[in-house]
Protein backbone atom coordinates (compact mmCIF):
# COMPACT_ATOMS: atom_id res chain seq x y z
CA UNK A 1 0.00 0.00 0.00
CA UNK A 2 1.17 3.10 -0.96
CA UNK A 3 -0.13 6.73 0.49
CA UNK A 4 -2.03 7.75 -2.33
CA UNK A 5 -3.63 4.38 -1.91
CA UNK A 6 -5.26 5.08 1.93
CA UNK A 7 -6.44 8.58 0.94
CA UNK A 8 -8.08 6.43 -2.88
CA UNK A 9 -9.83 3.90 -0.36
CA UNK A 10 -11.54 6.49 1.73
CA UNK A 11 -13.07 8.31 -1.49
CA UNK A 12 -14.14 5.22 -2.48
CA UNK A 13 -16.33 4.26 0.81
CA UNK A 14 -20.43 4.78 0.01
CA UNK A 15 -22.22 6.42 2.58
CA UNK A 16 -18.91 7.95 4.42
CA UNK A 17 -19.58 11.65 4.11
CA UNK A 18 -17.34 14.59 4.45
CA UNK A 19 -18.44 15.19 8.41
CA UNK A 20 -17.33 11.69 9.60
CA UNK A 21 -14.58 11.40 7.80
CA UNK A 22 -13.36 14.53 9.11
CA UNK A 23 -14.62 12.56 12.65
CA UNK A 24 -12.35 9.66 11.76
CA UNK A 25 -9.21 11.99 11.12
CA UNK A 26 -9.69 13.59 14.39
CA UNK A 27 -9.07 10.72 16.11
CA UNK A 28 -7.14 8.22 13.93
CA UNK A 29 -5.00 10.84 12.29
CA UNK A 30 -4.12 9.37 8.82
CA UNK A 31 -6.23 6.63 6.56
CA UNK A 32 -3.73 4.08 7.31
CA UNK A 33 -4.54 4.09 10.83
CA UNK A 34 -8.51 3.38 10.14
CA UNK A 35 -7.73 1.17 7.53
CA UNK A 36 -6.41 -0.63 10.43
CA UNK A 37 -8.97 -0.27 13.27
CA UNK A 38 -11.29 -2.29 14.50
CA UNK A 39 -14.96 -2.96 14.11
CA UNK A 40 -15.54 -2.58 17.81
CA UNK A 41 -13.26 0.38 17.90
CA UNK A 42 -15.66 1.94 15.31
CA UNK A 43 -18.58 1.65 17.07
CA UNK A 44 -17.01 3.30 19.88
CA UNK A 45 -16.84 6.37 17.86
CA UNK A 46 -20.18 8.65 18.26
CA UNK A 47 -20.29 9.77 14.25
CA UNK A 48 -20.12 5.90 13.24
CA UNK A 49 -22.74 3.57 13.34
CA UNK A 50 -22.98 -0.11 12.28
CA UNK A 51 -23.59 0.43 8.91
CA UNK A 52 -20.72 2.98 8.35
CA UNK A 53 -18.57 0.19 9.94
CA UNK A 54 -19.58 -2.19 7.63
CA UNK A 55 -18.13 -0.16 4.68
CA UNK A 56 -15.36 1.00 6.42
CA UNK A 57 -14.46 -2.69 6.76
CA UNK A 58 -15.64 -3.77 3.45
CA UNK A 59 -13.27 -5.71 1.49
CA UNK A 60 -14.77 -4.70 -2.07
CA UNK A 61 -13.13 -1.12 -1.23
CA UNK A 62 -9.86 -2.19 -0.42
CA UNK A 63 -9.16 -4.26 -3.21
CA UNK A 64 -7.72 -3.16 -6.57
CA UNK A 65 -6.12 0.40 -5.03
CA UNK A 66 -3.27 -0.15 -7.27
CA UNK A 67 -5.14 0.09 -10.61
CA UNK A 68 -6.43 3.67 -9.69
CA UNK A 69 -2.85 4.88 -8.81
CA UNK A 70 -2.05 3.55 -11.77
CA UNK A 71 -4.66 5.03 -14.26
CA UNK A 72 -3.97 8.23 -12.16
CA UNK A 73 0.05 8.56 -13.32
CA UNK A 74 -0.59 7.54 -16.70
CA UNK A 75 -3.36 10.40 -17.24
CA UNK A 76 -1.83 13.29 -15.28
CA UNK A 77 -4.23 13.10 -12.38
CA UNK A 78 -3.34 13.97 -8.83
CA UNK A 79 -5.00 13.84 -5.18
CA UNK A 80 -4.56 16.84 -2.80
CA UNK A 81 -5.71 15.67 0.47
CA UNK A 82 -6.68 17.72 3.51
CA UNK A 83 -3.35 17.95 4.95
CA UNK A 84 -1.54 18.79 1.51
CA UNK A 85 0.02 22.18 1.22
CA UNK A 86 -1.71 22.63 -2.33
CA UNK A 87 -5.24 22.07 -0.72
CA UNK A 88 -7.56 25.10 -1.25
CA UNK A 89 -7.32 27.24 2.42
CA UNK A 90 -10.32 28.95 2.06
CA UNK A 91 -12.10 25.39 1.26
CA UNK A 92 -10.55 24.28 4.80
CA UNK A 93 -13.04 26.89 6.30
CA UNK A 94 -16.47 25.38 5.17
CA UNK A 95 -18.13 22.58 7.11
CA UNK A 96 -18.54 20.04 4.81
CA UNK A 97 -15.03 20.40 3.35
CA UNK A 98 -14.12 17.60 1.17
CA UNK A 99 -11.25 15.43 2.46
CA UNK A 100 -9.99 14.49 -0.95
CA UNK A 101 -9.42 16.56 -4.79
CA UNK A 102 -8.80 14.69 -7.39
CA UNK A 103 -7.10 17.26 -10.04
CA UNK A 104 -6.20 17.67 -13.60
CA UNK A 105 -3.99 20.43 -14.72
CA UNK A 106 -2.24 23.69 -12.22
CA UNK A 107 -2.67 23.10 -8.72
CA UNK A 108 -0.49 26.60 -8.58
CA UNK A 109 -3.56 28.25 -8.45
CA UNK A 110 -6.14 26.45 -5.85
CA UNK A 111 -5.41 29.75 -3.38
CA UNK A 112 -5.37 32.34 -5.74
CA UNK A 113 -7.53 34.95 -5.44
CA UNK A 114 -10.69 33.63 -7.28
CA UNK A 115 -14.39 34.69 -8.12
CA UNK A 116 -16.92 31.74 -8.78
CA UNK A 117 -19.57 32.77 -11.63
CA UNK A 118 -22.85 30.74 -12.28
CA UNK A 119 -25.74 31.06 -13.49
CA UNK A 120 -28.43 29.24 -15.68
CA UNK A 121 -27.94 26.41 -17.97
CA UNK A 122 -30.45 27.68 -20.74
CA UNK A 123 -29.94 31.43 -20.32
CA UNK A 124 -31.12 34.09 -22.28
CA UNK A 125 -29.33 36.24 -25.18
CA UNK A 126 -28.79 38.70 -22.02
CA UNK A 127 -27.77 36.28 -19.60
CA UNK A 128 -25.25 35.61 -22.61
CA UNK A 129 -23.77 38.99 -23.44
CA UNK A 130 -23.30 40.13 -19.56
CA UNK A 131 -21.75 36.67 -18.70
CA UNK A 132 -19.06 37.16 -21.49
CA UNK A 133 -18.65 40.44 -20.83
CA UNK A 134 -18.16 39.96 -17.06
CA UNK A 135 -16.22 37.04 -17.27
CA UNK A 136 -13.85 38.44 -19.80
CA UNK A 137 -13.32 41.86 -17.52
CA UNK A 138 -13.03 39.97 -14.60
CA UNK A 139 -10.41 37.65 -16.44
CA UNK A 140 -8.74 40.60 -17.71
CA UNK A 141 -8.05 41.77 -13.93
CA UNK A 142 -5.75 38.60 -13.37
CA UNK A 143 -8.49 36.80 -11.16
CA UNK A 144 -9.26 32.91 -11.32
CA UNK A 145 -12.68 32.50 -12.00
CA UNK A 146 -14.19 29.09 -10.86
CA UNK A 147 -17.62 27.50 -11.95
CA UNK A 148 -18.96 24.33 -12.58
CA UNK A 149 -18.09 23.12 -16.24
CA UNK A 150 -21.98 22.61 -16.78
CA UNK A 151 -24.03 23.96 -20.29
CA UNK A 152 -24.93 27.64 -20.19
CA UNK A 153 -22.98 30.33 -18.11
CA UNK A 154 -20.91 27.81 -16.65
CA UNK A 155 -19.58 27.12 -20.60
CA UNK A 156 -19.38 30.92 -20.90
CA UNK A 157 -17.68 32.02 -18.33
CA UNK A 158 -14.45 29.04 -18.75
CA UNK A 159 -14.32 30.06 -22.26
CA UNK A 160 -14.20 33.87 -22.20
CA UNK A 161 -11.14 33.42 -19.43
CA UNK A 162 -9.44 31.53 -21.89
CA UNK A 163 -10.55 34.08 -24.83
CA UNK A 164 -8.62 36.81 -21.71
CA UNK A 165 -5.69 34.66 -21.36
CA UNK A 166 -6.96 34.05 -18.07
CA UNK A 167 -6.65 30.75 -15.21
CA UNK A 168 -10.20 29.34 -14.87
CA UNK A 169 -10.81 25.93 -12.81
CA UNK A 170 -14.24 23.77 -13.28
CA UNK A 171 -14.97 21.90 -10.27
CA UNK A 172 -17.00 19.27 -11.81
CA UNK A 173 -20.41 15.97 -10.49
CA UNK A 174 -18.43 13.40 -11.69
CA UNK A 175 -14.92 11.86 -11.63
CA UNK A 176 -12.03 13.65 -14.18
CA UNK A 177 -12.16 10.65 -16.55
CA UNK A 178 -15.62 11.36 -16.83
CA UNK A 179 -16.16 14.62 -17.86
CA UNK A 180 -20.30 15.82 -18.05
CA UNK A 181 -21.47 17.45 -19.81
CA UNK A 182 -20.32 15.24 -22.80
CA UNK A 183 -19.65 18.51 -25.24
CA UNK A 184 -17.20 20.05 -22.61
CA UNK A 185 -14.44 17.56 -22.81
CA UNK A 186 -12.62 19.14 -25.67
CA UNK A 187 -13.31 22.96 -23.13
CA UNK A 188 -12.15 20.70 -20.34
CA UNK A 189 -8.76 20.05 -22.61
CA UNK A 190 -8.49 23.57 -22.99
CA UNK A 191 -8.31 24.94 -19.69
CA UNK A 192 -6.04 22.50 -18.54
CA UNK A 193 -3.60 23.38 -21.52
CA UNK A 194 -4.16 26.99 -20.77
CA UNK A 195 -2.82 26.63 -16.95
CA UNK A 196 -6.46 26.25 -15.29
CA UNK A 197 -7.46 23.16 -13.47
CA UNK A 198 -10.37 20.48 -13.27
CA UNK A 199 -11.44 19.48 -9.87
CA UNK A 200 -13.48 16.22 -8.30
CA UNK A 201 -14.22 15.05 -5.17
CA UNK A 202 -15.11 12.18 -6.27
CA UNK A 203 -12.92 8.88 -6.88
CA UNK A 204 -11.76 7.72 -10.46
CA UNK A 205 -14.71 6.01 -12.59
CA UNK A 206 -17.24 7.66 -10.92
CA UNK A 207 -20.29 8.70 -13.27
CA UNK A 208 -22.51 11.71 -13.04
CA UNK A 209 -25.51 11.28 -10.86
CA UNK A 210 -28.09 13.91 -10.15
CA UNK A 211 -26.64 14.66 -5.97
CA UNK A 212 -23.78 15.05 -7.15
CA UNK A 213 -23.95 18.32 -8.78
CA UNK A 214 -25.82 20.26 -5.59
CA UNK A 215 -22.91 19.03 -3.36
CA UNK A 216 -19.94 20.00 -5.34
CA UNK A 217 -21.44 23.81 -5.70
CA UNK A 218 -20.33 23.80 -1.98
CA UNK A 219 -16.72 23.13 -3.50
CA UNK A 220 -17.84 26.54 -5.50
CA UNK A 221 -18.76 28.49 -3.64
CA UNK A 222 -16.37 27.39 -0.61
CA UNK A 223 -12.57 27.41 -3.07
CA UNK A 224 -13.80 31.67 -3.67
CA UNK A 225 -14.18 34.92 -1.96
CA UNK A 226 -17.23 35.33 -3.87
CA UNK A 227 -19.93 34.48 -5.97
CA UNK A 228 -20.87 36.37 -9.18
CA UNK A 229 -24.29 35.25 -10.32
CA UNK A 230 -25.11 36.04 -13.50
CA UNK A 231 -29.23 34.65 -14.21
CA UNK A 232 -30.53 31.97 -12.17
CA UNK A 233 -34.13 30.77 -11.73
CA UNK A 234 -35.78 30.90 -8.45
CA UNK A 235 -35.47 26.95 -7.46
CA UNK A 236 -32.38 25.80 -9.34
CA UNK A 237 -28.66 24.88 -8.66
CA UNK A 238 -27.46 28.35 -9.30
CA UNK A 239 -29.45 29.37 -6.01
CA UNK A 240 -28.29 25.84 -4.37
CA UNK A 241 -24.68 27.47 -5.46
CA UNK A 242 -25.86 31.00 -3.36
CA UNK A 243 -27.29 29.19 0.06
CA UNK A 244 -23.48 27.43 0.40
CA UNK A 245 -21.97 30.89 -0.45
CA UNK A 246 -24.10 32.64 2.28
CA UNK A 247 -23.71 30.31 4.63
CA UNK A 248 -19.85 30.17 4.34
CA UNK A 249 -19.92 33.84 4.67
CA UNK A 250 -19.25 34.53 0.81
CA UNK A 251 -19.79 37.84 -0.94
CA UNK A 252 -22.74 37.83 -3.24
CA UNK A 253 -22.90 39.70 -6.44
CA UNK A 254 -25.74 39.72 -8.32
CA UNK A 255 -26.57 41.00 -11.71
CA UNK A 256 -30.05 42.44 -12.55
CA UNK A 257 -32.20 41.31 -15.28
CA UNK A 258 -35.65 41.64 -16.94
CA UNK A 259 -38.69 41.65 -14.22
CA UNK A 260 -40.37 39.79 -16.73
CA UNK A 261 -38.18 36.59 -17.25
CA UNK A 262 -38.19 34.20 -15.18
CA UNK A 263 -33.99 33.68 -15.28
CA UNK A 264 -33.97 36.96 -13.60
CA UNK A 265 -36.65 36.10 -10.84
CA UNK A 266 -33.68 34.52 -8.54
CA UNK A 267 -31.24 37.49 -9.32
CA UNK A 268 -33.65 40.43 -8.73
CA UNK A 269 -34.82 38.12 -5.39
CA UNK A 270 -31.19 37.93 -4.40
CA UNK A 271 -30.44 41.96 -4.79
CA UNK A 272 -33.79 42.89 -2.32
CA UNK A 273 -32.65 40.49 0.40
CA UNK A 274 -29.03 42.38 0.25
CA UNK A 275 -26.74 40.72 -2.44
CA UNK A 276 -24.89 43.87 -4.13
CA UNK A 277 -26.21 44.90 -7.38
CA UNK A 278 -23.52 44.65 -10.29
CA UNK A 279 -23.30 46.18 -13.32
CA UNK A 280 -19.80 46.20 -13.96
CA UNK A 281 -16.62 44.57 -12.86
CA UNK A 282 -15.80 47.73 -10.58
CA UNK A 283 -19.05 47.16 -8.47
CA UNK A 284 -17.24 44.16 -7.45
CA UNK A 285 -13.42 44.85 -7.30
CA UNK A 286 -14.48 47.52 -4.99
CA UNK A 287 -15.35 45.20 -1.84
CA UNK A 288 -12.14 43.45 -1.80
Amino acid sequence: MTEIQYWIWMTRIEKLGSIKTQKLLEIYKHPKNIWNAKKEELLKIEAIGEETAKQILKEEYRIGLERYETYMKQNNIELIHIYDKYYPQKLKKIYDKPIVLYIKGNKSILNEFSLAIIGCREHTKYGEMVAKNMSYQISKNNIVTISGLARGIDSIAHKETLRAKGKTIAVIGSSIDNIYPEENKELAKEIIKNGGTIISEYVIGTKPQKMNFPARNRIISGMSNGVVVIEAKKKSGTMITVDFALEQGKEVFAVPGNILSKNSEGTNELIKQGAKLVTNVEDILEEF
